[in-house]
């Protein structure tokens, strides 16, 4: 519920950035990390002369030149709605936020360019020089991706401006762009980004597999990019126990709503599950100590609960709870795709190939959701954490926001336009999908040929399972 004092935009101006950015924040992954795999691919059909790998990374590019289309319009709205919907952040800080957005436009633009050169490239350009013209992509998404995350870390981390009468006068380029929150967040996100590109191209083929495709094709398929998840979600729950740890030290507000600690208290304990009612926490499952062994590795370890944080910016309790079950949530799908990788990495190690284990196979069919629910949570623990400000220590949400119009209709046309690209989106994808089980693609682009005998019989790839 809006306090008295929030303006009456606040509520739609929150509720369409939510809407667009966790739509937009999907499309990440395929844009870093799913070009990645594709590179892999084509390097292991020009290396190994493997026709079903080089087929994949020819599939695999035109999906995600689909996706990237779809994650440059989801795109530019949110960059539109900077200025609608929070004029007062532009206006205050604009001179710094605006920075890392500006070196973003540089990465998209190359990527753009690369991306038409590779797909274009394909049958036109040598094998070598058209592998060599994909890496670009892979750099230039990774570029963009730690440009956007230097301006949202850098709202809670904000430093290297000078502001004078509240304007800022003085602008520390590299301070802004690397600012403490930098890298905790960059590799973060970026390890996220190869979990769900991973887990959730390895579920299509797993689907295929489980429908009955048991062949060379859909084996690569499910492999190369489980073994990209497999490796990463091991790091990435290092890194957010790195993270978290930071949090702890770095911004004690959002830790105590991550833990949902009303008091103050050394020997705090781990809350599992629960939710926060008139500052009491009700249903949750507590291990005592927990919060205090994790923070500083002894149960001594005060951790600053809600109280510590002044009554005019505490966080209320129904925010307290959705950053608090969103840790919770997070933190759970994480370890369960640790499980998923373990289960991967005892397989290859008992047989060296992954057997038709078909509980195996239906829970990597599953694993790209939860990996896609982990990185949502993730984002809203960022996000919703660091309420009510939309700079920390500098720029309250509520004097952020647009104060004047009527902001629901432009909620509304977010809706009309996401929904109108994703339908588009769906369309072309079961296109390519079409025109692949009709054999129109029945050889690799360049490399070895397909024996007629023993050719591809057009099985689907990427979108085979949607």
């Amino acid at each position: 519920m809006l306090a008295a004092a929030d303006p009456s935009q606040l509520l739609p101006a929150r509720e369409q950035m939510a809407f667009t950015l966790g739509f937009h924040i999907i499309l990440v992954p395929f844009g870093v990390a799913f070009t990645f795999i594709t590179m892999v691919a084509n390097w292991r059909g020009l290396r190994h002369d493997d026709a079903e790998a080089m087929l994949l990374a020819q599939r695999w590019s035109q999906v995600a030149a689909v996706l990237f289309a779809v994650g440059a319009v989801s795109g530019t709205v949110l960059s539109f709605e900077m200025g609608l919907l929070w004029p007062g952040l532009m206006d205050r800080y604009g001179a710094a936020y605006g920075l890392p957005f500006a070196v973003e436009g540089i990465f998209f633009f190359l990527e753009a360019i690369f991306v038409a050169i590779y797909i274009y490239g394909w049958k036109r350009l040598s094998p070598w020089v058209h592998f060599w013209s994909g890496l670009p992509v892979v750099l230039s998404g990774v570029g963009g991706t730690f440009s956007v995350v230097a301006a949202n870390s850098w709202m809670n981390s904000p430093g290297g401006i000078t502001v004078r009468d509240g304007k800022v006068v003085d602008v520390d380029v590299w301070q802004v762009f690397f600012n403490d929150s930098f890298w905790y967040e960059a590799l973060h996100m970026l390890l996220a980004a190869y979990v769900v590109a991973g887990f959730t191209v390895a579920g299509v083929y797993a689907v295929g597999i489980l429908r009955g495709r048991w062949d060379r094709y859909h084996r690569i398929g499910l492999l190369m990019p489980l073994t990209v998840g497999a490796v990463a979600i091991p790091l990435q729950i290092a890194m957010g126990d790195v993270i978290a740890r930071y949090v702890f030290n770095a911004e004690p507000a959002k830790f105590a709503a991550i833990e949902a600690l009303p008091h103050t208290r050394t020997h705090a304990p781990e809350t599992l599950g629960g939710v926060l009612v008139d500052g009491k926490m009700h249903f949750g499952i507590q291990i005592p100590s927990g919060a205090s062994l994790l923070s500083g590795f002894s149960p001594s370890t005060k951790v600053h609960g809600l109280d510590a944080v002044p009554a005019p910016v505490r966080p209320p309790d129904n925010l307290v709870n959705v950053v608090h079950l969103s840790f919770d949530v997070m933190v759970g799908t994480g370890f369960a795709l640790l499980g998923l990788a373990l289960w991967f990495v005892w397989l290859w190690w008992r047989s060296r190939a992954v057997e038709p284990n078909r509980w195996f196979l239906r829970a990597v069919a599953v694993s790209g959701l939860v990996a896609i629910v982990s990185l949502e949570c993730g984002w809203i623990v960022t996000e919703v954490g660091r309420q009510p400000w939309t700079v920390v220590g500098l720029l309250l949400t509520r004097d952020a926001v647009q104060t004047s119009g009527d902001l629901w209709p432009f909620f509304g046309g977010a809706v009309l336009i996401y929904s109108g690209v994703t339908v588009g989106s769906v369309y072309a994808l079961r296109g390519l999908r079409r025109r692949w089980a009709q054999g129109e693609t029945t050889s690799v682009p360049y490399g070895p040929d397909n024996d007629p005998d023993q050719g591809h019989t057009g099985d689907p790839g990427l979108v085979d399972a949607s």
